[in-house]
């Protein structure tokens, strides 16, 4: 990397945590994270990805260290032990990414409370405690920082079929700017990161045939976004040079189907 692409988007010295990042988009965004320099903490609940994922990230040339560590995100007293072990390890945290999510394509009316409190637990509430613990952090900190969620296109406008998913990113979208607002004056950052199609793990099982063909529709790129295209935004929004002046923005990467209309 030249010396001002560094100045710029490098974290070298800093320390990232990446909520959900046994997840494909997590994971990439992990991966990037550590290859621009951070040292990034891979964070989610299945150990073999993730201590995996650490040994690989970890042996990049110019990459910071990477470790693993299990969390129960829709847990306060595990976020904070959590933060304390990232603390013992390596003294500070620069950037906190939540990136761990749920979906269903329950029909409306045939879904249960519970389906609602886990979806919701792990998009919203698991966000929210995450902030205050993080947030609580960088405030004694006192050096800044920044906070990315990773929110979605059915926040913005709802989709069709995955109701409690959309009602969960659109009042995650509101937490990140009701945050932003917030903290700004001490140089915290909060923005979210809205991705449009990208297939993982969470919503593999809702794309039919027909869904496919309505995305690809309403998407001018005529194709899936790929995990890797989530890191390009997650380095502008990590860097304290680069990203100095962006906070509480909803940053869409979905291939032009934002700007879809008819």
């Amino acid at each position: 990397m030249s010396s001002y692409l560094d100045e710029q988007f490098g974290l070298h010295g800093k320390t990232a945590v990446v909520i959900g990042a046994t997840g494909e988009l997590g994971g990439a965004i992990a991966e990037g994270l550590c290859r621009a320099g951070a040292n990034t903490v891979i964070v989610g609940r299945d150990e073999a990805v993730g201590r995996e994922r650490a040994s690989a990230f970890g042996a990049w040339d110019d990459a910071g260290d990477a470790v693993f560590q299990p969390c129960d995100t829709t847990s306060k007293a595990e976020l904070q032990a959590l933060v304390e072990a990232v603390d013992d390890r390596f003294g500070q945290i620069d950037v906190w990414v939540n990136s761990a999510g749920v979906n269903a394509a329950t029909p409306f009316l045939e879904i249960d409370e519970d389906e609602w409190d886990f979806i919701m637990d792990v998009n919203l509430k698991g966000v929210f405690l995450a902030c205050q613990v993080a947030g609580q952090y960088l405030l004694n900190q006192g050096a800044g920082g920044s906070i990315i969620n990773i929110s979605s296109m059915s926040g913005i406008t709802p989709l069709s079929k995955v109701f409690t998913y959309s009602a969960s990113k659109a009042g995650l979208i509101n937490l990140t700017q009701n945050l932003a607002r917030e903290w700004a004056p001490e140089d915290i950052r909060v923005n979210c990161i809205a991705p449009g199609f990208f297939p993982a793990e969470q919503n593999r099982e809702i794309l039919t045939d027909e869904r496919i063909r309505d995305i690809m529709r309403h998407t001018p790129a005529d194709r899936f976004g790929e995990a890797e295209e989530l890191v390009g935004t997650t380095l502008l929004l990590a860097s304290d040079t680069a990203g100095a002046f962006i906070t509480g923005a909803n940053i869409a990467v979905d291939g032009g189907y934002s700007a879809m209309t008819i």
